[in-house]
C-alpha cells in the first residue's frame, strides 16, 4: 500500500483520498455522529429530570423527615 501512495502527488494523498472517503462513508459517519449526539442529549435530559425530581421531593418533604432513612 505504501508503494502505491509513494508515487502519487501530495494533493492525491491529502485531498482526493479523504474527499472520496467522505463521499463513500459520509452517510455512515453522519449516522454515527447523529446517534452519539442524540444519546448524549437524552442522557442530559435524564440527568436534568432526575435532578429536578430529587429537588422537588426534598423541597416538599421538608426537613421533618430523618435523613438516616437512606
Amino acid at each position: 500500500m505504501r508503494e502505491i501512495f509513494a508515487g502519487l502527488p501530495w494533493w492525491v494523498k491529502w485531498v482526493a483520498v479523504p474527499v472520496i472517503a467522505l463521499v463513500v462513508f459520509g452517510g455512515l459517519i453522519a449516522s454515527v455522529v447523529g446517534f452519539v449526539i442524540g444519546l448524549l442529549f437524552k442522557a442530559l435530559v435524564f440527568v436534568a429530570l432526575v435532578g429536578g425530581l430529587i429537588y422537588i421531593v426534598r423541597k416538599f418533604t421538608g426537613n421533618s423527615s430523618s435523613r438516616s432513612d437512606w
